[in-house]
């Protein structure tokens, strides 16, 4: 499990999976974890298909965020907040989520001229803030923001959200039907909300037009409801082997992500399942109590010897405590048992390197170099590619390395700086130098826009 950051600035949220607010999202770090991203395809690829779409275009994204939520941006990506997983209880809630949202993205539903631009006059901050003051219960301060023409856009803006979310549970339900899976998860989920909602004291109020203009979870409960239990695969079970994996997910998430304390508390030793002893493998490894973690890993492996994922786990907690050496042989072998999975390759890249070893190094160049291959977002293994290459001697392709990286992370002038020095010792011509013209244009390119827009 990783923190990659930053990765997105400056979206908004449609609120799709929590309709009662706008809110901004800035800069939030995503989640990276090869065994995640392997359930996210295999639970969303039918109900992918089913939208008409190609699931090897369709990326689901997890950010590090507590609340419980998921959107689309644009393009053909989904979002889905860290809090919603820990707030599922299976894995067909999250299908539901998905479904959703493949609703919005076929539907075209983003902040566009006919939602926004009646707003942006007025502006959008004001609208954000205004509703986020009403959605927190003060009424009062939140209508006083929208004085002058402010709740009137605030309307306009809601009629259109409205409007999406109908659209988007409708064909969410379709894909869902198309694919055989129940809607049952999707009810349970909403149900979920729809309990947020009581909590939170949110109800109908004929006259405010936030209330009456923004869908609210009972009225999208009800229509569900009734279209999912009228569906042929409503009483379809889940998938067993999906819940098992969403469970091991959902418990390395929270073992990653809580204090080891709460982690402890939530999965005890005495719970010998493959869920708890993946999150207490991680609370023992932050409390630096190597012997405890090692012992729920060798635990894990002793049920399933060629586990690639518990093979991950065990490599990067030894590499993590200052044994690379010890952890090349758990992190080799997960490499060859996850079909040269791209996080995994990366992490044994590095152990490889960080055995400080030169003999280790063409491995190393090796591994990386596929790794880049089968996915160039990774920050990390060109950083990790371009020190291999610093220590061959190769400072063109080293500098060529860091401005792949540099230019992901949005580190835009030390991205121009490093591709010109790439292209200037590069052969003229080759594919490489090609690549450092390409990285430095980019570059220059999103440099001027960010200027125009100060």
């Amino acid at each position: 499990m990783r923190d990659v950051k930053p990765f997105l600035a400056r979206l908004v949220s449609l609120a799709s999976a929590l309709a009662l607010t706008i809110q901004p999202v800035a800069a939030q770090a995503v989640l990276r974890d090869a065994e995640t991203e392997a359930l996210f395809r295999d639970m969303s690829a039918p109900i992918i298909a089913a939208a008409g779409l190609d699931p090897k275009n369709v990326d689901i994204i997890l950010l590090n965020d507590g609340t419980i939520n998921a959107f689309v941006a644009g393009g053909q990506a989904i979002y889905i907040h860290s809090g919603l997983i820990g707030a599922a209880d299976n894995v067909g809630e999250v299908q539901g989520v998905i479904a959703h949202e493949l609703g919005h993205i076929t539907g075209g539903h983003v902040i566009s001229d006919a939602g926004s631009k009646p707003a942006t006059g007025i502006t959008l901050l004001s609208l954000l803030l205004g509703a986020a003051a009403a959605a927190a219960g003060a009424t009062e301060a939140g209508m006083a923001v929208f004085m002058g023409g402010q709740q009137a856009a605030l309307g306009k803006y809601l009629a259109f959200s409205r409007s999406q979310e109908s659209s988007a549970d409708a064909a969410g339900a379709q894909y869902l039907s198309k694919a055989g899976i129940s809607g049952r998860g999707s009810i349970d989920f909403f149900k979920k909300l729809q309990s947020q909602e009581f909590r939170y004291g949110f109800k109908r109020d004929a006259d405010a037009e936030f209330y009456s203009t923004h869908p609210m979870t009972s009225d999208r409960l009800t229509t569900l409801q009734d279209t999912y239990e009228h569906d042929p695969a409503w009483g379809k079970p889940a998938d067993p082997a999906l819940q098992a994996r969403f469970l091991r997910v959902k418990a390395k998430l929270y073992g990653y992500l809580a204090e080891p304390q709460s982690t402890l508390t939530a999965y005890p030793e005495y719970l010998t399942d493959s869920p708890a002893r993946y999150a207490r493998a991680y609370a023992f490894h932050k409390e630096a109590f190597l012997d405890k973690a090692l012992g729920e890993t060798d635990a894990l492996l002793a049920q399933t010897p060629n586990d690639p994922y518990a093979l991950e786990l065990k490599g990067q907690i030894l590499l993590e405590s200052g044994r690379p050496r010890d952890a090349l042989d758990p992190l080799r072998r997960a490499t060859q048992l996850s079909g040269n999975a791209p996080l995994i390759a990366t992490t044994f890249g590095h152990a490889l390197l960080a055995t400080e070893d030169h003999a280790n190094y063409p491995e190393a160049e090796k591994v990386l170099k596929n790794a880049v291959a089968r996915d160039r977002e990774n920050p990390f293994a060109w950083y990790q590619l371009g020190v291999v290459y610093e220590a061959q001697g190769d400072t063109a392709r080293a500098r060529l390395a860091s401005a792949e990286q540099q230019l992901m992370e949005l580190n835009l002038t030390e991205a121009v700086r490093s591709a010109e020095a790439a292209e200037a010792a590069l052969p003229k011509g080759s594919p490489d130098w090609l690549r450092a013209q390409d990285i430095a244009m980019s570059a220059r390119a999103m440099i001027e826009r960010r200027g125009k827009k100060k």
